[in-house]
């Protein structure tokens, strides 16, 4: 029978800034912007206590912990100390697949002969880390993925969690909000449908999971019955998706090029929402007729899957690029930094997130059923410039199943 890993850091951004600065150990520390318009990209486990939260906006961890220290982020640093945790992983494994800097899944089911159960590898790979980084991670052990990455937090911060082989028991009395792509807006709605626990999810119809949840309802109902067969792929989600084509005639009006990113990030969204993705990171690849190219990206606050998020960043991103003369032979959006399900829909816009959401899984649901030319944008009917002789590429890492 697979051991799956799952080793998350605790807290990391804000741990190694209490690491490197003895002064701010035992103190409650945020890791973000510091301006009131910024969030958090970490917070250390002393001002949790107060409520605050990664990915809350700063303006409300400050009224939550006035006295909160604000440190800058240094994300050089922090990818640095990454490679130095991920290091630690593959002593172990080459079956490493990491999902941020932070955190990542292991298969050490072939290692068990080398070094011992899972519990006795997790139990190592989290004595190396504290020894050889002083920091601390938390680490979870089961037959799956899913069940995996649960149990890692369950016992957070520096804990270790070992399932037992019967899931489907273990997982039945946990809140629903321990399954990923239901937040703070899904999960009301879901209570009061009567869906309290796990075990509520596992025996629900699937068809009103997915009225209630969307494309991602039918693997819901399978996850919360501990069915996930996906496998530890070390590729994983480093790939992107994208979408680029070239004109046989240059684009030389700025409205044109837009039009063509949103072409682009409608065909993106649709693949994010085909594989359960979101992306944190947007780029933008523009070629002129001389055939010099050049790429501009951004990293997003918190993930996004639909079109007109990637396409608002795009438009921001096309200011960027220097100005040249003669017209464009090729644009290309494509996204980057991806992360399994949804994005937290009360990060990311409210309501608004949530329409969009289901915005993208109509046009999905369209275009599956009569073609790719079921449905499109009122505003790519409007193009001026020809876009014949394309030529299509759609680039994605097969996501694990």
């Amino acid at each position: 029978m697979r051991e799956i890993l799952h080793v998350d850091m605790d807290a990391f951004y804000a741990s190694v800034e209490q690491r490197d600065d003895p002064s701010l150990r035992g103190r409650p520390v945020v890791v973000g912007g510091r301006s009131r318009r910024g969030v958090v990209a970490a917070a250390s486990y002393e001002v949790r206590k107060f409520g605050v939260r990664s990915a809350m906006p700063m303006a409300e961890a400050l009224r939550l912990c006035p006295h909160v220290v604000v440190v800058e982020p240094r994300m050089h640093h922090y990818m640095e100390v990454s490679k130095q945790v991920f290091a630690v992983f593959r002593r172990y494994t080459p079956l490493v697949q990491g999902l941020s800097l932070d955190e990542a899944f292991l298969d050490v089911t072939a290692s068990r002969s080398l070094f011992g159960d899972g519990r006795t590898i997790a139990r190592r790979i989290k004595d190396d880390v504290k020894n050889e980084l002083a920091l601390t991670a938390s680490a979870g052990v089961a037959r799956c993925k899913f069940a995996a990455k649960i149990a890692s937090d369950l016992e957070k911060p520096d804990g270790l969690v070992v399932l037992p082989d019967d899931l489907a028991s273990f997982l039945a009395p946990l809140p629903i909000e321990r399954m990923w792509g239901i937040g703070p807006k899904t999960a009301p709605r879901l209570r009061a449908l009567g869906f309290a626990t796990l075990g509520d999810l596992a025996r629900a119809p699937a068809k009103q999971l997915e009225r209630e949840l969307g494309v991602w309802g039918l693997q819901v109902s399978r996850l919360a019955r501990g069915e996930d067969d996906r496998e530890v792929d070390p590729e994983g989600l480093a790939k992107s998706v994208g979408a680029e084509q070239t004109y046989e005639h240059d684009l030389t009006r700025d409205d044109a090029i837009e039009r063509t990113l949103l072409e682009h990030a409608e065909r993106v969204a649709q693949r994010l929402v085909e594989e359960g993705l979101s992306a944190r990171v947007v780029v933008v690849k523009l070629k002129w007729a001389d055939f010099v190219s050049r790429t501009r990206r951004a990293t997003l606050p918190e993930p996004v899957m639909d079109a007109t998020s990637i396409h608002e960043a795009s438009r921001k991103l096309l200011t960027e690029f220097p100005s040249r003369t003669g017209g464009v032979r090729l644009t290309g959006v494509s996204v980057a930094g991806l992360v399994e399900g949804p994005p937290p829909r009360l990060l990311i816009g409210g309501e608004g997130a949530e329409k969009r959401r289901k915005v993208e899984e109509l046009v999905l649901r369209v275009k599956s059923k009569f073609g790719s030319d079921g449905m499109t944008r009122a505003t790519l009917l409007q193009r001026e410039e020809s876009v014949g002789g394309v030529s299509m590429s759609l680039r994605a890492k097969p996501r694990d199943k």
